[in-house]
């Protein structure tokens, strides 16, 4: 599913126009991208959680030449699911 695809679910299951379904999920998507840049964690019940994890730098290799090089370290964006969607899905 893409995001248009899910703005017409969001729009039919809620019974919005297209263009307000299309407000609400960038405004989930700013305040969730918002809220993960001041590393806070978002905790949805039921659908699961979005955090922040350190990735420290390491050594890699160059698959082509197999030459070690360095991974600096960055930030990743973790989801863990809920139970309630892990119980929808399975």
């Amino acid at each position: 599913m893409n995001k248009a695809e899910l703005i017409e679910a969001m729009a039919s299951d809620a019974g919005l126009s297209k263009a307000d379904a299309k407000k609400a999920l960038d405004g989930f998507i700013n305040a969730t991208t918002d809220a993960l840049k001041k590393g806070d964690r978002i905790s949805l019940i039921g659908f699961g959680s979005f955090s922040i994890s350190e990735r420290a730098a390491r050594t890699g290799r160059n698959p082509q030449t197999g030459k070690e090089i360095q991974i600096a370290a960055k930030n990743v964006v973790k989801f863990k699911a809920g139970a309630d969607l892990q119980d929808k899905v399975n």
